[in-house]
C-alpha cells in the first residue's frame, strides 16, 4: 500500500458508520472513488456505488463488486432525569466487552464523548457477577440532568460506536474497532483504482457497491442488487480466523490468519462463479482458504444470489480474528492478496460468461 493508500485506508476506518447512519463514511468512499471510476452515484439510504465502463461495450458481462459499509454499534434508548444514557445495540454488538469504555455518540449538535460506566468491583456483588444485559448498561457523558444532556444534542435514538481506532499492529497487522467491513470497502476501492490505473480496461463493466445496513439484515445489498441486476456477484466481507486459543477447528474449520482468501461453498455461492474464482487463484498463484456453509452465509450474498432470477454470486472473506470487537485483527498479506484475486477475476471475465449451469 502506498502512503495514500494507507491515509485512506485509517480515515475510513476511523469514522463511525453504524448500520442507519452510514453518510459520514460513504462521503469518504466516494470522495476516494470520483478520482477512480467513470461515475459514482448513491441512493435513497445512502447505498454508494462506483462504476467502470467495460470495453466490450453493449456484450460487456456486469459485475458487482460488493462490500457492507456499516458497523455494529449502541443507539440512546433511554436518559434518566440525572443525566445517564441507557442504551440498545445496532446489529451483533458484544455486550461481554462493553463495561467500562469509552463511547463516541453522534449526536445533532456533533461528537459527544462518553464511557459505559462499570460499577467498581469493590461494590458488586461478586456471588452474582454475571454478564450484564443491554438495558443494565448506560453512558455517562458528565451532565447533571435530563436538560443538560439534551443541550448537548442527545436525544433518544441517536447512535454510538466503541471509541477505539484502528491501527497498524507489529510488521503486517491492523486492529481495531469497525474492519469489519470498512477494509472490505477498502479493498474494492483499490480494485476500482488497479483498474482504472491498469491502462487495460476491462470487457466486464465493473459496479463496486458500499451497500448500508448489512449488519441490520443486508438490506442494502437487496437495494443495489435489485437496481443493478448485475450478471455475477462477488461479495468481500470478513470470515473467523480460527487460529486462536479457545476455537475448535472440527466445529468451525480452520481458517488461519496471513493464510489467504477465504472462498466460500454452499448453497448461496454459485459453483461455476467460485470455479473460476479458483483457477484465477491458481494461475495467480494465490492461496485460497476453503470454508463450508450448508445453509445461508450470515453475509450480503444470501440478499444478492436470490434476487430477481437469481445472480450467480461468490463470497470472498478477508481471515480476521477478534470480530465484533474492538481488536478485530486482519493481516496486510490476506489483504493484498484480496486485491490481487479480485482484480485478475475482473480481467479474466469475457462476454461469453454465462455462468449458467448445463442441465
Amino acid at each position: 500500500m502506498t502512503a495514500a493508500d494507507k491515509a485512506f485506508l485509517f480515515q475510513l476506518l476511523d469514522t463511525p458508520s453504524p448500520s442507519g447512519f452510514e453518510s459520514a463514511g460513504q462521503r469518504i468512499w466516494a470522495g476516494y472513488l470520483r478520482r477512480h471510476a467513470d461515475r459514482v452515484e448513491s441512493d435513497h439510504y445512502g447505498n454508494v456505488w462506483a462504476t467502470l465502463d467495460g470495453s466490450a461495450k453493449d456484450n460487456a458481462p456486469r459485475l458487482m463488486l460488493e462490500a457492507h459499509a456499516d458497523e455494529i454499534g449502541l443507539m440512546v434508548n433511554h436518559i434518566s432525569d440525572d443525566g445517564f444514557l441507557f442504551i440498545t445495540r445496532i446489529g451483533g454488538s458484544d455486550r461481554a466487552i462493553a463495561r467500562g469504555r469509552s463511547v463516541r455518540i453522534l449526536g445533532s449538535q456533533g461528537e459527544v464523548e462518553g464511557i459505559l460506566g462499570n460499577t467498581a468491583i469493590h461494590l458488586r456483588d461478586r456471588t452474582d457477577d454475571k454478564l450484564p444485559e443491554w438495558h443494565d448498561l448506560f453512558i455517562d457523558i458528565g451532565a447533571g440532568n435530563k436538560d443538560a444532556v439534551a443541550a448537548r444534542g442527545i436525544r433518544v435514538g441517536h447512535p454510538a460506536v466503541l471509541a477505539e481506532s484502528a491501527r497498524p499492529f507489529g510488521d503486517t497487522r491492523i486492529v481495531g474497532r469497525a474492519l469489519d467491513n470498512r477494509i472490505g470497502g477498502f479493498i474494492i476501492a483499490r480494485v476500482m483504482a488497479q483498474l482504472a490505473a491498469s491502462g487495460n480496461r476491462p470487457a466486464a463493466t465493473v459496479h463496486a457497491v458500499n451497500a448500508v445496513q448489512e449488519e441490520v439484515g443486508g438490506h442494502g445489498a437487496r437495494m443495489m442488487s435489485y437496481r443493478l441486476n448485475p450478471t455475477v456477484a462477488v461479495v468481500l466481507d470478513v470470515c473467523h480466523a480460527t487460529d486462536s486459543p479457545g476455537i475448535s477447528a472440527p466445529k468451525h474449520g480452520l481458517t488461519k490468519l496471513g493464510g489467504g482468501p477465504g472462498l466460500m461453498h454452499g448453497a448461496s455461492t454459485h459453483p461455476l462463479v467460485v470455479q473460476r474464482l479458483m483457477e484465477v487463484a491458481e494461475k495467480e498463484g494465490i492461496p485460497l482458504q476453503h470454508e463450508a456453509s450448508t445453509g445461508f452465509s450470515g453475509t450480503d450474498t444470501d440478499q444478492i444470489f436470490d434476487t430477481r432470477a437469481g445472480i450467480p454470486s461468490a463470497l470472498v472473506s478477508l481471515p480476521m480474528r477478534y470480530m465484533h470487537s474492538t481488536v478485530e485483527m486482519v493481516d496486510t498479506a490476506d489483504l493484498d492478496a484480496v486485491v490481487r484475486l479480485l482484480t485478475a477475476f475482473v480481467h479474466a471475465l469475457t462476454p461469453a460468461d454465462a455462468f449458467k449451469i448445463s442441465i
